[in-house]
């Protein structure tokens, strides 16, 4: 049976069963990765997966199942025992199908799929691995070793249907490949890594280009050492700026909201960072890893900027957090087959700046420029920050020396506001990104 017309069914099973409101997700694909470890295969793997998800209403009461098992005894079984779970939770006034109606768009192309990934043949995906493994290591003799070179690509559908008459699918792919060599000088060992992503094989870089990256990465490393503990300005690259935009994003989650558990609760209008800083969600951007034509409840995905010039404009909600708040939904729902929707990120980013990088560098007298951040570091609620970091250390608008083994540490709250430049070097590689990020004082603990 056609996935699209399964969902149908188990949805009229579900109304059978009971239930005064459903929805389904089928989710179909392969994957396959290789990785390769000095020249040589370590794992490698050519799946195929396939599962679906059902969610049901009992009036303001819910639940979720999900299988792997398709044959119709057992998607039979898994609609009756959704609707007796549900029947037996506990009634959440929030709960339910989207108020909005939704219908699906046709002739939307956000350009997911690229069929270049599948067609590239075994042989050839390894040995994309390989080169940008042997990329890295005959770069320089200091570079010793290699934790590997990993090759993945993803090609999947999704069809999801409710009980309002909404019924979506699309296709998409994707392809990365990634490496990490090792250096080593008087002793002691540095690491580093570089990667390329995208939706199909035209979008990366060449292999490489990977490998010359990460060695250049791994040994701009050698040498590090500590600092002496200060409060100067901080730098972070365009990979580090953007965990800290990963950090800020949860805090704009309409859940966190609800749960007390950000500190941008009741701040709406207000001026919450530098008016520098924009951000964006944009779940339409074309050939974006973090695309889709419709979110998790069949609401059409949309450009959201929760952050405009520093000024708190809106919370991301999917429709249960957005009646918990009393918001809108912002076609921000993100679902897996095993459970039911919440809010995630679309291609979330930084609007960029005026400023190159090097001219933000070059204003420093004084301060670190990170590009590693280690564990996780902020409490949301307090916006208390502090995270384990590795760089390169700025004396007189010059990087001088490679940094390691030192804490940075402030408030996001404080951070946010003190940011005072924003580059100009935004690039996608990924769902998230950033531009370079300057933050004004930032406490650097050393020896």
């Amino acid at each position: 049976m056609d996935h699209r017309d399964l969902a149908q069914h188990l949805l009229q099973q579900a109304r059978f069963a009971g239930a005064d409101a459903a929805d389904v997700l089928v989710s179909c694909g392969t994957g396959f990765s290789v990785t390769v470890r000095k020249g040589e295969v370590e794992t490698l793997e050519d799946a195929g997966n396939k599962a679906l998800g059902i969610r049901v209403f009992v009036g303001h009461r819910t639940a979720t199942s999900y299988t792997s098992d398709f044959s119709p005894e057992a998607l039979a079984a898994l609609v009756g025992n959704t609707v007796a779970m549900a029947r037996v939770t506990s009634e959440d006034p929030a709960a339910g199908l989207p108020d909005e109606i939704a219908e699906a768009e046709t002739g939307l192309d956000l350009g997911l799929y690229d069929a270049s990934p599948a067609a590239l043949p075994t042989a050839e995906r390894i040995d994309w691995a390989r080169r940008a493994e042997a990329t890295a290591l005959a770069a320089s003799p200091e570079i010793t070793n290699s934790q590997g070179s990993s090759y993945g690509s993803h090609e999947g559908d999704i069809v999801l249907a409710n009980s309002q008459g909404f019924l979506g699918s699309y296709r998409s792919s994707s392809v990365s490949l990634s490496v990490t060599p090792v250096a080593e000088r008087d002793g002691a060992m540095e690491r580093d890594y570089w990667y390329t992503i995208g939706r199909g094989t035209g979008d990366l870089l060449t292999p490489e280009e990977v490998g010359r990256i990460a060695a250049e990465r791994t040994l701009r490393r050698l040498g590090a050492r500590k600092v002496s503990t200060c409060e100067v300005p901080v730098v972070f690259d365009p990979e580090t700026a953007a965990e800290l935009l990963g950090q800020l994003w949860s805090a704009l989650s309409g859940y966190a909201v609800f749960r007390n558990s950000t500190f941008l609760k009741d701040r709406l209008g207000e001026a919450v960072a530098s008016p520098l800083l924009t951000l964006v969600d944009d779940g339409r951007r074309p050939r974006g890893l973090g695309s889709r034509p419709f979110d998790g409840e069949g609401l059409a995905t949309r450009r959201n900027v929760p952050i405009e010039q520093g000024v708190l404009r809106h919370y991301l909600c999917d429709s249960y957090a957005a009646r918990k708040i009393g918001a809108r939904p912002t076609g921000s729902a993100r679902r897996g087959v095993a459970g039911g929707p919440s809010v995630g990120a679309g291609n979330v980013c930084f609007l960029p700046g005026q400023s190159t990088p090097a001219a933000i560098i070059g204003e420093v007298e004084r301060g670190l420029f990170v590009t590693d951040l280690i564990g996780f570091g902020v409490d949301l609620v307090s916006g208390d920050y502090s995270q384990g970091a590795a760089g390169l250390w700025i004396e007189h608008g010059h990087l001088t020396y490679p940094v390691h083994e030192v804490t940075i540490a402030g408030n996001l709250k404080q951070m946010l506001r003190d940011v005072d430049a924003v580059g100009n070097d935004l690039e996608f590689r990924g769902s998230s990104a950033s531009p370079t990020l300057r933050v004004r004082k930032m406490t650097v603990s050393g020896e």
